[in-house]
């Protein structure tokens, strides 16, 4: 029975490892900002803008590969072991979340460097959104009540 219970758990670490993480717990890969230092303003901006568009295009499939992951994982674990082979399907985009993420880093630190004032209000009004999203996700998470007014 030991020996069952050991190989169970030996399993369920090597697929556990293999699951797609939420794009939110992706830390960004370092990007240098001398590649934007010749950019004015306006450019990055755009630059800015594109790269958030991409950002959120793949972390959207990110954190839809790690939920899918999470499903298999507890069917696996309860129900059906086969369905932890569905988490090795290489679908994981965090490679890509972490160096966008590291892009918009840089673009802000040259943003600074260049003393954008507009730009660095706009990037500040929008992170202090995307933080009042992102706790309104998880008050939603805890009490049920979908900040949207959807339930």
């Amino acid at each position: 029975m030991k020996a069952k219970s050991l190989a169970a758990a030996a399993i369920v670490a090597v697929f556990a490892g293999g699951c797609s993480s939420s794009s939110e717990k992706i830390s960004g890969a370092y990007v240098s900002p001398l590649q934007y230092q010749s950019f004015g303003c306006d450019q990055i901006g755009d630059e800015m803008r594109r790269v958030g568009r991409r950002l959120a295009e793949v972390a959207g499939v990110q954190d839809s590969e790690a939920e899918g992951d999470a499903w298999a994982m507890g069917v696996g674990l309860v129900l059906f072991w086969p369905a932890l082979f569905f988490l090795a399907d290489g679908g994981d985009r965090a490679q890509e979340v972490a160096r966008l993420k590291g892009e918009v880093e840089a673009l802000e630190q040259a943003a600074i460097r260049k003393d954008c004032k507009g730009l660095l209000e706009r990037i500040e009004r929008e992170k202090k959104a995307a933080q009042a999203r992102a706790k309104a996700k998880t008050k939603s998470g805890e009490d049920g009540i979908d900040p949207g007014g959807e339930n």
